[in-house]
This record gives C-alpha cells, sequence and structure tokens, in this order.
C-alpha cells in the first residue's frame, strides 16, 4: 500500500521521542557515531510535520556504520545504502508508515552535515519562514495524500531556496571543533555538546 502522506500539528513529545531512539542509536552504532542531531521538521517547536523522527549522524567512518547494519535490523531498521545521495547512509523504521529515518554522513562531510543543521536552525528562529513551511506541506499533503514522490517534489523548490539562505547565516564552527574533539581517541567523555535549541546533539 503506498504511504499515506499526513501532515499534522506540532507535537511536544518529538523531542523526548528523539532522545529515546537517540540512546538506541548510541548502542547499535557505539563509537562510530561522532555526534547525533535531531532534525526535519519534527525538531522545529511549532512547526507542522509530518510524524516521522528524522536524525542525522556525524560518523568517524562509513565502513564502521556499514559494519553496524546487522545491529540497526535488530532495531527495526531497513538499510538501504545511499539511497539516492552520494555519501549517505540511510536507515528507515516503519515501512511505508515509517516512525523514524535516520541520515548518517562522515562527519568530514560538512556540506550535507552542515546544510540540515543549518536548516533546522533557521527554521526555528525565523517564524515567517516556518509558517510559509508549514502552509506549503499542509497542501501538498492534501494535494497528494498517497504520493510521496510529488509531495516531496512539490518541497523541493522552496526547500533548496530556505536551504541557501540558511547556510548565508550559519555559523557550524562550534560544530566541526566539537567533531574534531570527538575524533581524538578518549575524548569522547570529555566533550558535550550546546543545547542548541534543542537540535538535540550527543
Amino acid at each position: 500500500m503506498p504511504q499515506h502522506v499526513t501532515v499534522v500539528d506540532y507535537d511536544p513529545s518529538w523531542p523526548q521521542r528523539f532522545r529515546e531512539e537517540r540512546d538506541r542509536l548510541c548502542g547499535a552504532l557505539g563509537e562510530a557515531a561522532l555526534a547525533i542531531w535531531h532534525i526535519g521538521s519534527t525538531s522545529v517547536p511549532g512547526l507542522a510535520a509530518k510524524p516521522v523522527v528524522d536524525v542525522l549522524v556525524a560518523a568517524r567512518s562509513l565502513e564502521e556504520v556499514d559494519a553496524a547494519e546487522p545491529r540497526m535490523r535488530e532495531l527495526g531498521y531497513e538499510c538501504l545504502g545511499e539511497f539516492g545521495i552520494p555519501g549517505r547512509r540511510y536507515f528507515r523504521k516503519g515501512g511505508d508508515e515509517r516512525t523514524h529515518q535516520v541520515h548518517v554522513f562522515d562527519a568530514g562531510d560538512r556540506e550535507n552535515v552542515a546544510r540540515h543543521l543549518a536548516l533546522c536552525d533557521y527554521l526555528r528562529s525565523h517564524e515567517g519562514a516556518r509558517d510559509e513551511y508549514a502552509a506549503l506541506k499542509r497542501s501538498l499533503a492534501r494535494r497528494f495524500p498517497y504520493d510521496i514522490e510529488g509531495y516531496c517534489d512539490g518541497k523541493d523548490r522552496f526547500v533548496r531556496a530556505l536551504e541557501a539562505r540558511a547556510l548565508a547565516c550559519y555559523d557550524d564552527a562550534w560544530d566541526r571543533l566539537y567533531l574534531a574533539a570527538r575524533r581524538v581517541p578518549g575524548a569522547h567523555d570529555a566533550a558535550r555538546p550546546r543545547g542548541a535549541g534543542g537540535r538535540g546533539a550527543s
């Protein structure tokens, strides 16, 4: 059955759902995961979203992530490789009615890591953009209730423009410093993430 595209009001339980899943992912990925963030619309307070928790992982190496696939399957994830984005490892839970999506990139892939973090930060601090995005998503969900590709294609131009604005004012110096520290053996317990507006690094 095709995936049902549903956009709902922001749910205050989404951050807790992320934190619970983050703990499970830490167990599955171990030290391969240098940082784990809550991204996507469910990470933005007040933003309507599909009720799917998106997670971004910065990895020490993709080879270590590939080796952890059996443990990811034990958590209920499908392991779908790059799934259309070179250099990514994509995992989803829940099948067509998915509940979680995990996007893993090498920690050195600043382009992909930064664009995800920048967009979330921008939406958290720009109410007008957040509301415009919510209205677009609700409209597309009504138009494409069982066509996820149509829904995503309908968002593409808006999201790309939003990403460009977000990256123009995004400073990733702290994230680069944090990930560099995490690469140092023995630094995992010493390094601590910023609060980042609830972004949920670990």
